[in-house]
C-alpha cells in the first residue's frame, strides 16, 4: 500500500468492475420487420425491432447533441426530423473511458434513450413506465447494456433506459460555466420530460413513471428525489445500492460534494488542461478534444450540490425532510464490498493481520477510525478479503441504505430489501480470491439481461428473478410491490431475496454493525 490516494483511486477505478464485465454485446433476439415496429413522436416517426413478444425502439434523440457550443450547458430540445428515423440498433454511449463500453467513447451526441415495451394489443389503460438510470460512477456505463426484454413482458411496463453525460463533459463544475456541476442529472431530467411528453405513443402511461437505478443510477434518483426541478417527473422511485446518504470521506458509494469544493477541482482541471489562464476558459475547454478531457479527469465524479438543481446534498435533505412525497423501493445486496476488497488484494495488496492495520488507515485517515474499526473487525490468518469486504459494504452502502430508508420512512411508503444470493453468478471474469457472495451489482442480471449472463442463472435463481421483476414492477403499478404470487413484503422489515428463502429479516442493522458505524461518525 502505498497511501490513501492511492487506494481510493484504484477503488473508485473499480467501482465500474462490476458493469465492465457486461461489455459483450447482448444476443440478438428474432427481428421482424413490420408496421407495428413504426411509432410517431412529436419530433418525428422512429422504426424500431419486433422480436418475440416485445418491441425495442432504440437510439431515441431525447435532447440535442450537447456539442460545440452546448458542450457544457443545459440539455436542448432534440431537433425534429422528416421521414422515419432507424431505431433498430444502440446509439453511441456518452464519453468515457475503455472499460464497460469496449474501447470507450468519444462521441458526445449521446442523449439517447432506448424503450422497451410488450408486444400485442394495449389493454384499456396505459401501461406503467420504469426509467432505468445505468451506474458506473458517474464516469462510465451505457443504456444499451440494459436488455429489459424480461422486466417489460412479464411485468406489463414500459421500460426506459437512458444515457446521459458523464464523467467531466457531465460533473465538472467551473465558474466561467454557468449552472455546471449537475449536466449530467439535468439530462436525467430532460429524459424524463421527454417521458411525459413521448411516451404514450408506445403505449406507456406519462402519469405512472418510477425512476430507478443502481449505483451511481440509484445515488442520481436520490438526487432528483432531492430536486426541486424534477417536481412532477416521476410517481415513485428504486434505488438499488446507491444510498443517499453517502460521503465524500467514504470512496466507494456515490455521494455529493459542495459547489465551492466542485469550483476549486473545477479550476484545477482547467488549469490541467492548458485553460487555466485562458482570457477565456470556457471557450478554451469547449475546444479541447474530448480525448484530452477524458485524459484528465478523475476516476469518479460527484455532483454539486449548492446548486439550483441540487440545492442540498441529498442526504442533508433527506434528514431535513426535503424530497418529493414519492412511494420509495430501497435496498443493497448482502456482500456489497466484496468485489472492490477482492479487486485490491488482486492488484498487490494482501489483508492479513499483519497488514490489516495499514489498509484500514489508507481509507479511514482519520485520527483513531483505523484502531476502533481492526477492533471491531478483527482479521485472523485466512479471513482477510471478507472482512476487508465486510468493512467496505457495512460503511459505504448497507448502513447508509438502512439511514436512508429511515428517513424516507418517516415522510413516505418505503420498502426495503437485501439481495441475499450467495451463489449468485459472478459479473467479472477470473476467480476471485475468496467468495465473493452477492456482491455490488450482483442483482442486476436478476432483472436485466446483461450480455446474456441471465442464462447462468439456475432455476432456482430463475424464479427468483421472476419474482423479483412481479415486486419491482407491481410496484412500478400501485406503488406497492405485493401481490398475490408472491411472498408478502412488510414495510416493517427488511426483506432478504434469496432463491431458497424470501423472508422478512430484522437483524440487517446489527449484522452490518450499523450502531457502530454511527457511534464511529
Amino acid at each position: 500500500m502505498s497511501g490513501h490516494r492511492l487506494l481510493t483511486t484504484l477503488c473508485c477505478a473499480l467501482l465500474a468492475a462490476p458493469v465492465t464485465a457486461r461489455t459483450t454485446a447482448p444476443p440478438q433476439q428474432p427481428v421482424r420487420q413490420d408496421t407495428t415496429t413504426t411509432v410517431r413522436t412529436h419530433e418525428g416517426a422512429v422504426r424500431g425491432a419486433a422480436h418475440d413478444g416485445y418491441l425495442t425502439f432504440e437510439g431515441i434523440p431525447y435532447a440535442a447533441p450537447p456539442v460545440g457550443g452546448l458542450r457544457w450547458k443545459p440539455p436542448r430540445p432534440a431537433a425534429p426530423w422528416s421521414g422515419v428515423r432507424d431505431a433498430t440498433r444502440p446509439a453511441s454511449a456518452c464519453p468515457q473511458p475503455p472499460g464497460e463500453v469496449p474501447g470507450g467513447s468519444t462521441d458526445e451526441d449521446c442523449l439517447h434513450l432506448n424503450v422497451t415495451t410488450p408486444e400485442g394489443p394495449r389493454g384499456a389503460r396505459p401501461r406503467p413506465v420504469i426509467v432505468w438510470l445505468h451506474g458506473g460512477g458517474l464516469t462510465t456505463g451505457a443504456a444499451r447494456s440494459y436488455d429489459a426484454h424480461r422486466m417489460a413482458v412479464r411485468g406489463g411496463v414500459v421500460v426506459v433506459t437512458v444515457d446521459y453525460r458523464l464523467g467531466a463533459l457531465g460533473f465538472l463544475a467551473h465558474r466561467g460555466l454557468p449552472g455546471s456541476g449537475t449536466f449530467g442529472l439535468a439530462d436525467q431530467q430532460a429524459a424524463l420530460r421527454w417521458v411525459r411528453a413521448e411516451i404514450g405513443a408506445f403505449g406507456g402511461d406519462p402519469h405512472e413513471v418510477t425512476l430507478a437505478g443502481e449505483s451511481a443510477g440509484g445515488y442520481s434518483v436520490c438526487a432528483q428525489l432531492a430536486s426541486p426541478t424534477a417536481t412532477g417527473l416521476f410517481e415513485r422511485a428504486v434505488i438499488e445500492s446507491g444510498p443517499c446518504t453517502g460521503r465524500g470521506d467514504r470512496p466507494f458509494a456515490p455521494s455529493s460534494v459542495a459547489l465551492t469544493t466542485a469550483r476549486r477541482e473545477g479550476a484545477a482541471f482547467a488549469a490541467g488542461v492548458g485553460c487555466g489562464a485562458a482570457p477565456d476558459a470556457a471557450a478554451c475547454l469547449r475546444r479541447l478534444p474530448v480525448s484530452r478531457l477524458l485524459a484528465a479527469q478523475d476516476t469518479d465524479q460527484q455532483p454539486a450540490h449548492d446548486t439550483p438543481l441540487l440545492p442540498a446534498d441529498p442526504a442533508a435533505a433527506l434528514a431535513a425532510g426535503h424530497f418529493h412525497r414519492v412511494p420509495v423501493l430501497i435496498g443493497n445486496n448482502h456482500d456489497e464490498g466484496n468485489g472492490w476488497a477482492a479487486g485490491i488484494i488482486r492488484a498487490g495488496n494482501p489483508v492479513t493481520p499483519d497488514t490489516w492495520p495499514g489498509v484500514v488507515a489508507a481509507f479511514f485517515p482519520a485520527p483513531g477510525q483505523a484502531q476502533a474499526i481492526v477492533r471491531e473487525y478483527p482479521v485472523h490468518r485466512a479471513d482477510g478479503g471478507p472482512v476487508f469486504g465486510a468493512v467496505i459494504g457495512d460503511a459505504d452502502f448497507a448502513c447508509p441504505t438502512a439511514s436512508a430508508g429511515g428517513l424516507l420512512a418517516a415522510e413516505v411508503p418505503v420498502w426495503r430489501y437485501e439481495f441475499a444470493d450467495e451463489h449468485a453468478p459472478p459479473l467479472t471474469p477470473g476467480t476471485p480470491p475468496f467468495p465473493l457472495g452477492a456482491p455490488h451489482a450482483a442483482e442486476l442480471p436478476y432483472l436485466f439481461d446483461l450480455g446474456g449472463r441471465s442464462r447462468d442463472l439456475t432455476a432456482a435463481q430463475h424464479r427468483l428473478a421472476d419474482t423479483m421483476i412481479d415486486y419491482w414492477t407491481r410496484f412500478a403499478r400501485t406503488g406497492d410491490p405485493n401481490g398475490p404470487s408472491s411472498p408478502h413484503w412488510s414495510r416493517r422489515a427488511v426483506l432478504s431475496l434469496a432463491p431458497d428463502r424470501i423472508a422478512p429479516t430484522h437483524s440487517v442493522v446489527s449484522r452490518h454493525h450499523c450502531g457502530f458505524w454511527d457511534a464511529l461518525g
